[in-house]
């Protein structure tokens, strides 16, 4: 499917109005995976918006990705309570197995490796989220065990 027509359904179920775009960026972010120039140029257009307005409203918020990830898009939480329940080892376990750092892609674009300001679930830290599924309790062994599910899983 291609954008312009993606947007067009997008918009036809969630209206024409302002507060029509962030269901629109989130449903393409769900089917391309990240917003593109173009959509956001036809997602703009389509809403009579301005590309400044949609831009940002896309690069505000952490989920709104606007440049291309990987198929699984790994998230550690980065808050004060995940940090003092080692969310560094997390992070360090997870960039060496990945041989990424934090912001980076691997190069058969199977993982992203991401932190986010708050997953909400500061009580079971260090957590993770892995596209839309939450880890919580997390220890170095057990976020290399889950991506190495998904290393199985993916093709």
């Amino acid at each position: 499917m291609t954008v312009k027509k993606l947007v067009n359904e997008l918009v036809e179920k969630h209206g024409r109005s302002r507060n029509s775009l962030m269901p629109v960026l989130q449903g393409v972010v769900q089917q391309e995976r990240y917003l593109s120039e173009e959509a956001m140029l036809e997602i703009a257009e389509a809403l009579d918006l301005s590309t400044a307005d949609v831009y940002g409203t896309a690069s505000f918020y952490t989920f709104l990705d606007t440049i291309p990830r990987g198929k699984n898009v790994i998230r550690v939480c980065k808050t004060i309570a995940c940090h003092m329940q080692g969310k560094d080892e997390i992070i360090q376990a997870l960039e060496d197995a990945l041989k990424i750092k934090v912001g980076e892609t691997t190069h058969d674009k199977k993982f992203t490796l991401l932190t986010a300001n708050c997953l909400g679930w500061c009580h079971k830290g260090p957590v993770m989220l892995v596209n839309d599924d939450v880890y919580p309790e997390l220890t170095p062994q057990k976020a290399l065990e889950i991506i190495q599910e998904y290393e199985r899983n993916t093709k």
